[in-house]
């Protein structure tokens, strides 16, 4: 050979291993594109999983909101049966079953509005009446019908009564 000759290859493989070079440039960037759409993927994947977890959830709770709404109804027949019971050993094995089926709704996260002197909240009251006395104005002094909230949400206001400001004597007139 030549020193043309090994001059020529020493050209050919410089030319080689730069055309090398620069495809596996191209090669790393393209694996890199695709790493990246591989991390969106799969990200994609999580937010869909949270949400499809999210939307059961919220599934379950709706079928169990209907259901306990539909019991409150035994709950209120309840609480209006005790009190015209008679025999004590009557009153005592109603109250166990009221009792246990109050038991059971916690459980499921229902939980009374405690609304008896506290100020009126039109999301968790529905006033049905109002009395004048010498309570602050828009205090609940009777609760009519109980009302209930399911975890966080109210499935059914309280019915109240609440105060209404007295206005002095009957018949002033303002002026």
């Amino acid at each position: 050979m030549t020193g043309d000759a090994i001059e020529f290859t020493n050209q050919q493989l410089t030319e080689q291993i730069e055309d090398l070079k620069k495809e596996l440039g191209e090669q790393k960037h393209l694996a890199e594109e695709r790493l990246n759409q591989i991390h969106y993927l799969q990200a994609d994947f999580d937010n869909f999983r949270r949400w499809s977890e999210k939307e059961r959830g919220s599934i379950v709770t709706l079928a169990n909101e209907h259901l306990i709404g539909d019991l409150l109804v035994i709950l209120d027949d309840f609480d209006r049966a005790l009190p015209a019971l008679e025999q004590e050993e009557n009153r005592q094995g109603i109250q166990m079953i009221q009792k246990k089926l109050v038991k059971i709704l916690n459980e499921y996260g229902l939980q009374p509005i405690e609304c008896m002197g506290k100020r009126f909240d039109p999301n968790l009251h529905e006033v049905l009446c109002k009395e004048r006395c010498d309570k602050e104005p828009d205090t609940i002094i009777e609760e009519i019908g109980k009302g209930y909230h399911l975890k966080s949400k109210v499935i059914r206001p309280s019915k109240v009564k609440i105060s209404e400001k007295n206005s002095g004597t009957v018949g002033e007139q303002n002026e």
